[in-house]
């Protein structure tokens, strides 16, 4: 499963762990991801998403059908 949130975009990020002594390794930053079935009542179906903690977030907050149609205007994809 490859850890990208299908709404936000977010992935894995690359830095450093950094020991007492400054030295550095390589380490991987994994994005919080969740798969959700969520209710969307504008369209009456379910939809399961792979999405980030904070796409839940605003989708709380601003309802599922309207977040999920303001992401597909600003990065031009096709979700729903």
């Amino acid at each position: 499963m490859s850890r990208i949130c299908e709404l936000t975009g977010k992935k894995m990020m690359v830095g450093n762990n950094v020991s007492h002594s400054n030295r550095k390794t390589k380490r991987k930053f994994l994005p919080n991801i969740q798969v959700k079935r969520i209710f969307v009542p504008e369209l009456g179906e379910w939809v399961t998403l792979k999405i980030s903690a904070a796409a839940l977030r605003n989708i709380n907050k601003n309802g599922a059908y309207q977040y999920i149609r303001s992401v597909e205007k600003k990065r031009g994809v096709k979700i729903l």
